[in-house]
């Protein structure tokens, strides 16, 4: 019963944000009287949190040891592409492999990326697996100033959500050349693609102090 509850919470809540979204909502998903969930969790709030953490905990484990792997592999002389992939890839494995409650898990995280609360849970889940990574550019690209690093990522984790949020915008504008939902030709793509970015605009900037 508690994996059916945060099954379709998780499904509504990356549909309609968190305010769109109510226990009763949740509990006729499931077929239950919405009483059931106040057994389990005392407000919404707290089924967020349990829908949110329940991912969160896999995804950041995994890439995490990705990381690790990576620099141990490089002996500590990583390249920024490779520390990109070690960190994109391995998500993107995730969420094209693990099945339709991981694709509703990575457009949760898209929809919640824009908000004050969601980026407090992203806080909390990501920012050890998020500086893990901003350790290894920092050893790729030793002359790059750390602000340049640190938007780099801001630019980087933007594309990540887009892509998981999964609009279907990009098949549109394409004609259907491109697929939203092709993780595999994003993976082939995203990591080069910025990390060519981290080297144009820290090559642009690195001793100028801008």
């Amino acid at each position: 019963m508690m994996e059916q509850i945060l099954d379709a919470a998780e499904y509504l809540f990356s549909i309609h944000g968190y305010y769109g979204v109510t226990l009763k909502d949740v509990a006729q998903r499931v077929g239950v009287h919405h009483t059931l969930l106040n057994y389990y969790f005392t407000d919404k709030k707290k089924l967020f949190e349990a829908v949110f953490a329940r991912r969160a905990g896999v995804t950041a484990q995994l890439r995490m040891e990705a990381l690790d792997r990576y620099d141990a592999e490089t002996n500590g002389r990583p390249t920024v592409e490779g520390a990109l992939r070690a960190f994109l890839d391995t998500d993107l494995d995730l969420y094209s492999e693990g099945g339709e409650n991981w694709k509703n898990y990575g457009a949760l995280g898209a929809v919640m990326s824009n908000t004050t609360f969601g980026a407090e849970q992203m806080d909390l889940h990501f920012d050890p697996v998020v500086l893990r990574l901003i350790d290894l550019l920092k050893k790729a690209l030793p002359d790059c100033p750390e602000r340049d690093i640190f938007w780099g990522y801001h630019f980087v984790t933007g594309a990540l959500m887009l892509t998981l949020a999964r609009t279907g915008r990009i098949d549109r504008l394409s004609g259907g050349l491109c697929d939203s939902n092709d993780f595999g030709a994003i993976k082939d793509r995203m990591a080069s693609f910025m990390a060519a970015g981290f080297l144009e605009i820290c090559k642009a900037r690195s001793g100028s102090g801008a």
